[in-house]
């Protein structure tokens, strides 16, 4: 994700654009309110144990949008953890007031940029990591901002256990095979489908609102599952 231009200094190039839209009331006091609880800020995930307080398999979710994957994740799957990474504000807001609403014990967010953020994280911290639906960056001259790119892709492998998995959907054809191809030239991960074969709907991928507009306007939804390669 790190770009520069010839002679230039180094700078990064952002995968997001952070267009915040309207944050109700409601979602405003969540944040203030409910963030105690759930809340962590990006430098307290160097000790996931403590953030959690406790040890157990661990899931991160990045870029959760609205939180209906992330939620039912959590209620599926008490005896793991899970963590979301987002930066929009309304979308975390709304998780916060369902998780409350449900008394989710195993959840916990972070408000900050992915790829800044997962660098606090331990080697090996992680299960699993998910993707559902990034940015997909649909114009030519910004698909430099795309996340999956090789050096994302390293910075994952790090944070995953050996056997860990990598799920990505997508609903843009052109990014479902860029995708494939770069995570396939990685030496870190295996495509667990077989060379070249996007995988089967994960039964722990719920069909959200975002994937039903997707589906209405004809889009095709890839799915990718690779497994991180011991070293």
């Amino acid at each position: 994700m790190d770009g520069s231009e010839l002679g230039a200094p180094q700078r990064r190039i952002r995968s997001f654009v952070l267009r915040e839209g309207r944050i109700t009331p409601a979602q405003q006091r969540a944040l203030i309110e409910l963030w105690p609880r759930y809340g962590l800020e990006a430098a307290a995930l160097a000790d996931p144990a403590v953030a959690f307080g406790r040890e157990a398999r661990r899931v991160l979710e990045i870029g959760f949008g609205c939180g209906e994957a992330l939620l039912a994740a959590a209620l599926a799957d008490p005896t793991s953890d899970f963590l979301g990474i987002e930066v929009h504000r309304p979308g975390v807001g709304r998780l916060l007031l369902a998780a409350a609403r449900a008394q989710i014990t195993n959840l916990r967010v972070v408000i900050a940029d992915a790829v800044e953020a997962i660098e606090h994280l331990p080697a090996g911290a992680l299960a699993e990591v998910r993707l559902f639906f990034p940015d997909p960056w649909p114009k030519k001259r910004h698909r430099k901002r795309r996340l999956i790119q090789p050096p994302f892709v390293e910075r994952l492998a790090r944070i995953l256990v050996p056997g860990g998995r990598l799920l990505i959907a997508t609903d843009w054809e052109d990014y479902a095979h860029e995708m494939l191809a770069v995570l396939e030239a990685s030496t870190s991960f295996r495509n667990a489908i077989g060379p070249g074969r996007f995988a089967p709907r994960p039964p722990e991928r719920p069909l959200t609102r975002f994937e039903r507009r997707g589906l209405e306007r004809g889009h095709r939804v890839h799915d990718l599952l690779f497994l991180r390669v011991p070293d």
